[in-house]
């Protein structure tokens, strides 16, 4: 699986998790990607694009080794629920 196919993964189980706490994607504010390589920042972006074109959080990208070797990317995101 590809950088931008994880990416869009972990944009999904965030929403999911959103979802069951009664929120959404529109509540999110800030988002932390974590990349094992710069040169997946670019479909890691997209894949962040396409959820959050309209929200706009704040977001910071990190290149870091991961736990897992087979992972690309990983996506903490942070809502405000109210």
């Amino acid at each position: 699986m590809g950088a931008y196919e994880q990416a869009a993964l972990c944009l999904e189980i965030i929403a999911e998790a959103l979802e069951r706490a009664g929120s959404g994607l529109e509540h999110v504010v800030r988002t932390r990607i974590y990349v094992t390589d710069a040169e997946h920042w670019s479909d890691v972006s997209r894949a962040h694009g396409e959820v959050f074109a309209e929200v706009r959080p704040a977001a910071t990208c990190v290149v870091a080794q991961l736990l897992d070797s087979s992972w690309k990317v990983e996506i903490e995101a942070e809502a405000v629920l109210r």
